[in-house]
């Protein structure tokens, strides 16, 4: 149990009964600024410019199938507040190969933001890889996800990589995938 702000949270690795409860947890978000990305020559820039109104993203539901969560190599964490209701939760892979835990996906439900719950998931995020050896943390991010871009830049993230396509056959089209990546030391 950790206390952040008065507010007490319970975190434990995710077990099949709460897969409901992470597939209901609302991801979406609202931005005032949005990282414009200009691609020029051999590299890319990156500018936080304002929009308005505010942009609302809400995430489409992931298409059914994918990991069943027994890989030795995947984890999912929860974070669960006082009253019991899911907070957050974390899901990450290890790859062996580069040494290269990845963050798949990682959400904090709206009236617990700002309170340390994905920086305590990502913690815990960070000790699995510590566990399977990796040199590194990574992960992808829209480029108008400015508050989540901010959040993982006081965690420690670092800009490592761009794709303008990946988002293109997508609902997301026209957005950019941004990359970045942490040390586990």
């Amino acid at each position: 149990m950790t206390t952040v702000g008065g507010t007490a949270y319970r975190y434990r690795i995710a077990t099949a009964g709460d897969a409901e409860a992470i597939k209901a947890l609302d991801g979406s978000f609202t931005t005032g600024t949005v990282f414009q990305v200009t691609v020029a020559g051999e590299g890319f820039a990156l500018r936080e410019i304002p929009v308005e109104p505010p942009l609302t993203k809400v995430f489409p539901e992931d298409e059914p199938g994918g990991d069943d969560g027994d890989d030795a190599d995947s984890r999912a964490f929860v974070a669960h507040g006082a009253a019991g209701d899911l907070a957050g939760f974390a899901a990450v892979s290890y790859s062996g190969w580069n040494r290269r835990l990845t963050i798949e996906d990682i959400a904090v439900a709206p009236r617990h933001r700002g309170q340390g719950v994905g920086r305590a998931l990502m913690g815990l995020a960070k000790e699995f890889a510590r566990e399977r050896g990796a040199g590194h943390l990574w992960l992808e991010v829209t480029n108008i996800n400015a508050p989540a871009i901010h959040a993982y830049r006081r965690m420690g993230f670092a800009f490592c990589g761009l794709d303008t396509t990946l988002y293109d056959s997508t609902p997301a089209r026209g957005e950019q995938a941004l990359y970045m990546s942490m040390p586990c030391h």
